[in-house]
C-alpha cells in the first residue's frame, strides 16, 4: 500500500527544486507574478511531500541503510545534514513567505537569500537519499 510513497516523495522534492530554480530566474528578471506562482507552488509541492513523507513512516516505520563501511557513513552524514536543515527551512519558508506578504519586501529579500539555498539543498539531499537508499542499496519501500 505504502511502497509507492517514497517515489512520489521524490518526485515532489524534483518538483519542488524545477519550481525553486524557476521563481529565482523570474524574480532576477523582475517577473514577480511569475516568481510568486513558482514559489507558492514549491510550497505547495513542498506540503505534498511532506504529507507523504509523514504518512509513509507512521505506517511504515524507520526504513534502515542496508549498506555497511564508508557508505553507511556517507549515507548518515548526508541524512543528517539533510534532517538537520529540513527542520530549520519549515520556518525561514513560513517567514520569508510571511514577510512577502505583508509586502516587507526588503526583509523578504534579506532572509531569502538564506532560505532559497538551504531549501534548495533539501530538496536536492531529498532526491538523493532516496535514490541511494531505495535504487544504489535496495532497500525495500
Amino acid at each position: 500500500m505504502t511502497a509507492h510513497l517514497p517515489a512520489l516523495e521524490a518526485a515532489f522534492n524534483s518538483l519542488t527544486v524545477a519550481l525553486l530554480l524557476a521563481g529565482y530566474y523570474f524574480i532576477r528578471r523582475k517577473n514577480v507574478r511569475a516568481h510568486r506562482a513558482c514559489m507558492l507552488s514549491a510550497v505547495a509541492s513542498s506540503v505534498l511531500f511532506l504529507a507523504c513523507y509523514l504518512t509513509y513512516h507512521f505506517l511504515r516505520g524507520v526504513v534502515r541503510f542496508p549498506g555497511h563501511g564508508w557508505a553507511r557513513g556517507a549515507y548518515l552524514a548526508l541524512l543528517g545534514s539533510h534532517t538537520i536543515l529540513a527542520a530549520a527551512i519549515v520556518p525561514l519558508v513560513l517567514v520569508t513567505l510571511y514577510r512577502a506578504w505583508r509586502k516587507r519586501f526588503d526583509s523578504h529579500r534579506r532572509i531569502a537569500r538564506w532560505t532559497l539555498p538551504i531549501w534548495l539543498y533539501v530538496s536536492m539531499t531529498g532526491v538523493v537519499v532516496y535514490w541511494v537508499l531505495y535504487h544504489a542499496y535496495g532497500a525495500k519501500p
